[in-house]
């Protein structure tokens, strides 16, 4: 899908009444794009999901005066303005953005701050950020037991000839006569939200509006992605190799210090 790029009127003028806003978050809306890799500087390959990361720009501000809670209503994804209905457009003229396909929130303690008009773009992250993902699984209709919830499967002798794969007894007796809902049973699987934390940020080119994560982003080509600046603050591990010929230094100056003992004059001189 192409570019939701926000006309000039949109953007925020400097006056002497209006200050541009300059308020921002780390939080955009996206769209996957696909999967590939890339080398970084010690020529390893690393998985990376491409996405196209906006520009959203803020169609409302929301107060606690007036909502109830502070946040920002971002747009994003170009669409055909009859494909929306009218509250919908209603929107976009009140801002003057072009029409979008969605309309998220994000909440903020800034958000006044914001101004509507104001673009939220991909410079806000850089390579070497953590972000967090959110995004809709793909579909997979109904699945089995073993598909759905990781079951190992029965044992495929003694006689299993045709219940290798089935889910196994559902474990009631004569009390209490039923099975308790909640039970991990074949059905339908996949299209739920689905949190990634903790995901590097290998790249960004602005000039483009891409966003190259590393690892796999849940959801399928073109799906909306949420990305937010992780909530997770964990340090990577940094293996350390030990320093060659260590031990062998070590086992050298076991062995000469009994002979420099001997060595040694008994008066000390």
């Amino acid at each position: 899908m192409s570019e939701a790029t926000p006309p000039t009127a949109a953007t925020p003028v400097a006056t002497a009444e209006k200050p541009v806003a300059t308020a921002t978050i780390k939080a955009i809306l996206a769209q996957k794009i696909g999967m590939t890799q890339i080398y970084d500087a010690h020529g390893q390959a690393v998985p990376v999901t491409v996405l196209q990361a906006g520009p959203c720009p803020v169609t409302q501000v929301l107060t606690p005066e007036k909502h109830g809670y502070s946040a920002i209503q971002v747009a994003f994804g170009a669409v055909r303005e009859k494909s929306l209905n009218k509250p919908q457009t209603g929107i976009f003229k009140k801002a003057n953005v072009p029409a979008a396909k969605w309309l998220r929130e994000f909440r903020t303690d800034k958000a006044s701050s914001f101004q509507v008009g104001q673009a939220l773009k991909v410079d806000v992250f850089a390579a070497g950020d953590y972000v967090d993902v959110f995004g809709i699984s793909k579909g997979k209709g109904f699945a089995g037991a073993m598909k759905r919830h990781n079951f190992h499967g029965g044992p495929s002798t003694h006689g299993q000839s045709d219940r290798a794969r089935a889910p196994g007894s559902s474990g009631s007796n004569t009390y209490p006569g039923r099975v308790f809902k909640g039970k991990k049973f074949p059905g339908h699987l996949g299209v739920e939200r689905v949190t990634v934390q903790h995901m590097e940020v290998v790249q960004i080119v602005p000039e483009k509006d891409l966003m190259l994560v590393k690892g796999a982003v849940p959801g399928t080509l073109q799906s909306l992605i949420t990305i937010w600046e992780t909530v997770k603050r964990t340090k990577k591990r940094i293996l350390r190799a030990p320093e060659p010929g260590k031990k062998e230094k070590k086992k050298e100056a076991a062995k000469a210090a009994p002979a420099a003992a001997a060595a040694k004059p008994k008066g000390g001189k």
